[in-house]
C-alpha cells in the first residue's frame, strides 16, 4: 500500500502541475460540453504514458531527445494559436449560460465532439512535459520497485482518474457562477494568459 500511495502522491504532483491540460479541462468543465469525453481522454493518455515509462519508454526518451524537442515547438504554436482564439473570445465577448443545465454558449454555438477531443490530445501530446515528468521521471521512480512497480503505477492512475474526475465534474457546479457574458470574457482572458505563459516557459525550456 505504501508504494501505490507514492505512486498516487507523485503522480498527482506532475499531473496538477500541467497547468494548460488542466485550464482546458476546466473550462469544458465550465461549460458542460464534451466533459465525460475530455476527462476520458485525458486519463487514457495517462493509462498510455505511465504504462509506458513503467515499461521502458523513459530511457526511449532520455535517448531520444529530438522527440521531445519537437513536441516543444508544436507544443508552443499550437498554444499560441489556441491562446489567440481565447483572446479573441474575451474581446468579443458574447458568451454565456443559457441556464442551470446548459453548456451552449449564449448564441447557440458549441465546439463538434471531434474538435474537443482533437484539442485535448493535442493539448496532452504536445506538451513536452508530458514525456520528461509522466514517462521518463514516473518510469523511473516506478522501476525502483523491481517486480512491484505495478503498484506504483496503479497508485498513480488512480491519482489521474480522481483529478481529472474531480477538475471536470466538479468544474460543472462553477457555471452558476458565470452565468453572464463578461464572466465568460473573463475566463477567456484567463485562458489566454495561461495558455502564453505555458507556451513562454516552453520556449526559454
Amino acid at each position: 500500500m505504501s508504494i501505490a500511495l507514492h505512486g498516487l502522491l507523485a503522480g498527482l504532483s506532475l499531473i496538477i502541475a500541467i497547468g494548460s491540460q488542466n485550464v482546458f479541462v476546466l473550462r469544458q468543465g465550465i461549460r458542460r460540453e464534451h466533459v465525460l469525453a475530455v476527462v476520458t481522454v485525458c486519463i487514457a493518455s495517462d493509462v498510455v504514458l505511465i504504462s509506458a515509462g513503467a515499461g521502458g519508454l523513459g530511457a526511449l526518451v532520455q535517448a531520444a531527445p529530438e522527440v521531445v524537442g519537437t513536441a516543444r515547438w508544436a507544443g508552443v504554436a499550437f498554444l499560441l494559436g489556441y491562446a489567440a482564439l481565447a483572446a479573441r473570445r474575451a474581446v468579443r465577448g458574447g458568451e454565456s449560460l443559457e441556464g442551470e443545465g446548459s453548456g451552449r454558449s449564449g448564441a447557440g454555438r458549441g465546439s463538434g465532439l471531434g474538435a474537443v477531443i482533437a484539442t485535448t490530445l493535442a493539448i496532452t501530446w504536445l506538451n513536452p512535459h508530458v514525456y520528461l515528468d509522466t514517462v521518463l521521471l514516473l518510469g523511473s521512480i516506478a522501476s525502483t520497485y523491481g517486480t512491484r512497480a505495478w503498484l506504483f503505477v496503479l497508485g498513480a492512475l488512480v491519482g489521474s482518474v480522481l483529478w481529472f474526475s474531480v477538475l471536470g465534474i466538479g468544474a460543472r457546479h462553477l457555471g452558476r457562477f458565470l452565468s453572464g457574458a463578461w464572466s465568460w470574457r473573463v475566463l477567456d482572458g484567463v485562458v489566454a494568459g495561461t495558455m502564453v505563459v505555458v507556451a513562454g516557459m516552453l520556449v526559454v525550456g
